[in-house]
């Protein structure tokens, strides 16, 4: 599971990079500004949870991961997949029944981090 997680953070990470660079010179001044905050936020929470699901990979590669810790890894994807998604979805003039994904995804990225921090607490001992 930790190689799949960190090929999924780096081809997460290749495309949010691609994606931040086409809306800062391809969308700029082409879409409506609340569209064009949208696609912003849609890559830097792309970006943000590259480096959570790599953290999550590192875990399993050191033999710290757990059942907990995969379920954060899955919950990213799918917070990602969900959340800058539909927005990325709504600024090329999607359906306005990607709306309402969009909250899901930030539940899945919520989620995702408490079962992180669950995982840390119980898993990984305290030195002392």
């Amino acid at each position: 599971m930790p190689k799949l997680f960190a090929v999924v953070a780096a081809m997460s990470g290749f495309l949010a990079v691609g994606l931040g660079a086409f809306g800062a010179h391809g969308l700029k001044g082409k879409v409506p500004p609340h569209l064009f905050d949208a696609y912003q936020t849609a890559v830097q929470y792309q970006f943000y949870h590259v480096f959570a699901l790599a953290f999550v990979a590192v875990l399993g590669f050191i033999n710290l991961g757990g059942r907990l810790s995969i379920i954060s890894g899955w919950l990213f994807i799918v917070g990602t997949l969900f959340f800058s998604g539909s927005l990325y979805a709504l600024t090329f003039g999607g359906s306005k029944l990607f709306g309402p994904i969009t909250p899901l995804g930030g539940l899945c990225f919520m989620a995702g981090w408490l079962c992180l921090v669950v995982h840390l607490v119980v898993k990984i001992p305290t030195q002392q």
